[in-house]
């Protein structure tokens, strides 16, 4: 089903006529002429499309303010979000293996040290969060301090393979977080 923009028309089985006035990460905020204002979710393909109307690029709909506050928030706070591996390391494993020949070599699960690296990298984000908060430290150890995570952000840049989304990934020196 086509993505509806705000001022599309529609009508609904049972609330009749209606148009698309907010759209929603899930649904349509449709308001009807007879029925009132309703959420209708964007999978529900019960509906007729009198007019559709494609939403300018430009314009600040209900979805992408959601998205963008997720975003913000996802950012600012401790909690961590769910960050999707690369399909392709799906079932995947590293193996270890030493130069001394007595010791055996060692397999971890990708999908093992793939959470491991983004619980260091929420944990990274965190310790900034702290820094840029503290009350007392002076700007210039602020500044000094967001210089080695930066660093550090660089030295994982190696493990940005693994991800799914470039969004998710580690950002060094080299280019701008935003």
């Amino acid at each position: 089903m086509e993505t509806l923009g705000i001022g599309s028309r529609v009508e609904h089985p049972q609330f009749g006529r209606g148009v698309v006035v907010q759209v929603r990460s899930d649904a349509y905020e449709i308001t009807f002429w007879e029925g009132g204002t309703k959420l209708i979710g964007r999978d529900f393909a019960g509906f007729k499309i009198v007019e559709a109307v494609e939403t300018p690029s430009d314009m600040a709909t209900y979805e992408k303010i959601e998205r963008s506050l997720v975003k913000i928030l996802n950012r600012f706070s401790d909690i961590s979000q769910k960050v999707e591996m690369g399909q392709r390391w799906n079932g995947g494993k590293m193996i270890l293996v030493s130069s001394d020949k007595n010791l055996k070599e060692k397999e971890v699960p990708l999908e093992t040290f793939f959470h491991k690296i983004v619980m260091l990298r929420d944990r990274l984000r965190v310790l900034e969060q702290k820094i840029n908060a503290h009350t007392q430290l002076t700007d210039e150890d602020k500044v000094d301090m967001q210089q080695y995570i930066t660093r550090m952000y660089g030295s994982l840049t190696t493990f940005n393979v693994l991800f799914k989304n470039d969004d998710d990934r580690f950002v060094g020196e080299g280019r701008n977080k935003e």
